[in-house]
């Protein structure tokens, strides 16, 4: 197990990335609230996959927690029981965490998925935790990362529910993502120790500095994102997906910083370039790192002026957090030993 230590470590960033792929897929086609509840999606350990499942009819067996629609409100059964012919009030309790009362078959298996995804990457990080503890000997610092990643999982996992609950605040879609980036940035650290800790790369201050500068301004960006992101959410509840021109009508501030900040953050990350290039550093993250703001920048271009292609906001999205992990990692290549 400890031999294999290192894929462990590498799958996990995988699975979390794989996680950060069907998180942007959700919200590219707005199925965040596919299931009204969690972990269960309408009471159901495998979602519907017609309406009429989780309608009420007469003379029908509902389990109890199952969840069904009825004059647009969702009610909950409290018991095993059989329907009659007519709606008895007293075999059911109105949801109340939220009064989002939609079915959609799409939209619900989408969201399932992402679940499901979630829930395999949670496996990873038991084998992860458990891994760990035979470094407890001659590196702490291994198992502590570890656990810390795995306990963050399940911060994040309970973030999941509370976005559920609260019908996509947000604040909390925000500290649901940064969190994400914290475990990332923790995976890798993980990385760095057991396979490059010893490499010697070369130390340039102004570098370093620059480097350091571009992953506050990466975890700034995207965390002004994910609130120009809800509010394009917002536009498109309002006037339908159809009508994705009226997105962005009469934006924000938050969504006028986000497109400015950018601005600053190409000068910081291409002055990283210019002294990786005059001075010879050798980081060959740096190209990779312009490569993903060139991506960044002409989604961001896409989403704005051709009314939000599909596909753009999945890759703007997953081109940010492959960048922040990328600048995460550089630093710890970058910094001064000794």
């Amino acid at each position: 197990m400890k031999n294999k230590f290192p894929q462990i470590v590498t799958t996990a960033i995988v699975s979390l990335y794989l996680i950060f792929l069907a998180g942007a897929f959700v919200r590219m086609t707005g199925s965040g609230m596919g299931c009204p509840d969690w972990p269960k999606c309408f009471g159901y350990y495998i979602p519907p996959t017609e309406e009429e499942q989780i309608t009420w009819k007469p003379n029908t067996e509902f389990k109890k927690g199952m969840i069904i629609i009825k004059n647009e409100t969702l009610f909950v059964s409290e018991n095993d029981l059989k329907t009659g012919n007519e709606f008895n009030l007293n075999n059911w309790s109105e949801y109340t965490k939220h009064d989002y009362a939609t079915f959609n078959k799409f939209h619900t298996w989408t969201e399932y998925i992402n679940r499901l995804v979630s829930v395999l990457a949670g496996f990873v990080f038991l084998f992860l935790i458990y891994a760990s503890t035979k470094f407890w000997q001659k590196n702490k610092t291994i198992p502590l990362l570890s656990f810390g990643a795995f306990f963050l999982m399940l911060f994040e996992a309970w973030l999941g529910k509370t976005v559920v609950d609260s019908n996509l605040t947000p604040t909390i879609i925000t500290i649901h993502m940064v969190v994400g980036l914290i475990i990332i940035g923790i995976l890798l650290r993980l990385k760095f120790i057991i396979s490059e800790k010893n490499t010697v790369y070369k130390y340039d201050k102004l570098f370093n500095r620059l480097l350091i500068i571009s992953v506050i301004f990466s975890l700034i960006q995207i965390a002004m994102g994910t609130q120009v992101r809800q509010f394009i959410d917002e536009q498109v509840k309002l006037y339908g997906f159809e009508n994705k021109n009226y997105s962005l009508m009469n934006p924000s501030f938050k969504f006028y910083f986000h497109r400015s900040f950018t601005i600053a953050i190409v000068l910081v990350n291409f002055g990283m370039f210019y002294l990786n290039q005059v001075k010879n550093l050798g980081y060959t993250l740096v190209n990779w790192i312009v490569f993903l703001i060139f991506l960044e920048t002409i989604t961001g271009i896409l989403m704005y002026y051709a009314e939000i292609p599909m596909g753009t906001q999945a890759i703007h999205l997953l081109a940010g957090a492959f960048l922040f992990g990328l600048q995460f990692y550089l630093l710890q290549q970058s910094r001064k030993v000794g």
